[in-house]
């Protein structure tokens, strides 16, 4: 791996990819205790499935940036530039359905939120630097 992959793979922007994959595998895990339990009816929490889209969501975050950095088109890359968009917004839209859900887990959510707020941050400079 030579010094300039290196770097792109130490970038500020693939680690808070990184945060934010681990901090929402850590958030679906504490509202999973309370979103699998089923009703008094039999019927599951719908919600219980958004937590499962955060996980997805943000594991496709980092993945994105790797496939970005490693690309040498410019054209791919804003390609890879528009589904980071795509994600980060979906992510959002969980976490607005996760945080109207019955648990505990919901104050963690605000969190994933503020960085997913600086994620955004991070991805408008980077954009810039195609």
């Amino acid at each position: 791996m030579n010094n300039r992959t290196y770097l792109n793979f130490n970038s500020a922007f693939y680690k808070k990819a990184l945060e934010i994959s681990y901090l929402s595998k850590k958030i679906s895990d504490y509202l999973n205790a309370d979103l699998s339990v089923l009703s008094d009816d039999g019927t599951e929490n719908p919600n219980i499935y958004f937590s499962g889209d955060i996980i997805q969501q943000s594991v496709s975050l980092s993945s994105e940036v790797l496939k970005a950095q490693q690309t040498t088109k410019t054209s791919q890359k804003y390609v890879h530039a528009h589904t980071l968009e795509w994600l980060t917004y979906r992510m959002t839209q969980s976490c607005k359905r996760l945080s109207k859900c019955n648990s505990d887990g919901r104050d963690f959510i605000l969190i994933l939120k503020k960085e997913i707020k600086k994620f955004k941050k991070l991805q408008k400079q980077w954009v810039l630097s195609l």
